[in-house]
């Protein structure tokens, strides 16, 4: 038996410590990292622990963690298999506030009664799954935070635009590490690929989808894949690249198929395309039309960091510390192409669907109380009403929730409607801001 576990004897002083100590004097204080230890060890070091009268780690489990299913289950695993293999289960499964985590009750916030918007049908998604993928995700942003310090709504944002099988265009100064938040998801999901494209007025077509090269030695051509070819696309400064180019990127994004002479690709899934534009130049750059903005489902807004994350920043930048963090896979590629089949489950009400249809209608001039509305030109599409439905979906399986409630919708409004109200010259001259319009448009709009 491990020689300080006389701390925990009976539960004499379980309510001083819940830390598990191992003999060569590791100390863990939770399960994750009680797992992360075992796997270092072989059988014969877990021996002590495992046999005997009284089996310690099943002990630390019921007194300390106050699980007695897990303890039960681990009384019954001898071996580091067995072992690694009940908790990792447990770990997948379990209600996060079994585990000790802080979660954040939306539902208890919410000032709307969830009965009016729950429903079931036959194909919507059970709670078990929703349990289990809401618990992955939370570990995905876990790994992300490590190096992408703060920026906690930019980093649920472009998982949405992932779980929904979508694009992200993210607008912020340069420095804020997108790039960075591109590979660290690529790390923590398992068998994924990450390419970077810098765009400029020369770029090609052809730079990005790729083309046929001829060998003279064989008198053949042979196919060459672009960087579109990747599971993650970081398209940088896409605003620096002529329509033409803005053409081939987009139909790769919509088509998830690319074209190179008379052959035909299918791109891997998952497939995110996060393009990036800088808001404080605009000498060298085409604006995007509005036709290119649509095709990306969320506009994200990525400011700065807030002091305190700034100065962890100081410390912890990727730079001077570059591998300092080892980000583990939490997540395997066929669980996310799981999960992205099941948002399309989530239960959504009708009285959700009218929501929606409200705020589109309004920002094409049909509600009367939007004062805002005289500086608009054209407002959201039908895009912008299957976009709220779905990014609504994914929110609520990331809160851990079957159906879709109007705080979801309250959520994902402003990054899917920001870049699809379009400012007349009058709105344009007087400086007034998208985002304003639609602010008041969910402060008059209500879902009730």
């Amino acid at each position: 038996m491990s020689e300080n576990w006389d701390k925990f004897e009976d539960g004499d002083k379980a309510g001083e410590t819940t830390s598990f100590v191992f003999n060569d004097k590791t100390v863990v204080d939770n399960i994750e990292d009680f797992l992360a230890k075992i796997k270092e060890m072989d059988d014969k070091d877990l021996e002590p622990y495992v046999t005997g009268e009284k089996n310690d780690f099943a002990h630390w489990i019921r007194v300390c963690q106050k699980n007695d299913e897990l303890a039960d289950a681990i009384e019954n695993a001898k071996t580091k298999d067995k072992l690694t293999s009940v908790i990792e289960y447990y770990l997948m499964t379990a209600d996060p506030s079994q585990k000790g985590e802080d979660v954040e009750d939306d539902e208890q916030k919410s000032t709307y009664d969830k009965k009016d918007f729950k429903g079931k049908s036959d194909e919507t998604v059970t709670e078990d799954k929703v349990r289990l993928f809401s618990t992955l995700l939370r570990k995905v942003k876990k790994e992300i935070g490590k190096v992408f310090i703060g920026q906690d709504e930019t980093v649920d944002l472009v998982l949405l635009c992932l779980m929904c099988d979508a694009h992200a265009l993210l607008e912020g100064v340069p420095g804020l590490a997108k790039t960075l938040l591109v590979e660290t998801l690529t790390q923590a999901i398992g068998n994924t690929n990450f390419k970077r494209i810098q765009f400029l007025p020369d770029l090609l077509p052809s730079d990005i989808i790729g083309g046929q090269i001829y060998n003279p030695k064989t008198s053949t051509f042979k196919t060459i894949k672009g960087p579109i070819f990747a599971n993650f696309v970081l398209a940088d400064e896409i605003n620096r690249a002529p329509p033409k180019t803005h053409a081939a990127l987009m139909e790769a994004m919509q088509e998830k198929k690319i074209n190179i002479d008379k052959d035909e690709f299918i791109l891997d899934k998952p497939f995110l395309v996060i393009a990036t534009q800088n808001p404080l130049e605009n000498k060298g750059t085409y604006q995007l039309p509005e036709a290119v903005l649509d095709r990306f489902m969320l506009k994200i807004d990525l400011g700065y960091p807030k002091r305190e994350d700034e100065k962890i920043i100081i410390t912890e930048n990727a730079t001077t510390n570059k591998g300092k963090h080892k980000i583990k896979t939490v997540m395997t590629k066929e669980q996310f192409l799981t999960m992205q089949k099941q948002v399309k489950n989530v239960y959504i009400s009708d009285r959700i669907k009218e929501y929606i249809l409200d705020l589109t209608e309004a920002t094409r001039g049909l509600n009367k109380n939007i004062e805002g509305i005289r500086f608009v030109q054209y407002g959201g599409g039908p895009r912008a009403s299957i976009y709220l439905g779905i990014a609504a979906k994914a929110r609520a399986l990331m809160m851990g929730r079957n159906y879709v409630l109007p705080d979801d919708i309250l959520f994902v409004a402003p990054s899917v409607l920001r870049h699809r109200v379009s400012l007349n010259f009058r709105g344009k001259a007087h400086g007034i801001s998208s985002d304003k319009i639609v602010q008041e448009i969910l402060m008059k709009v209500n879902a009730v």
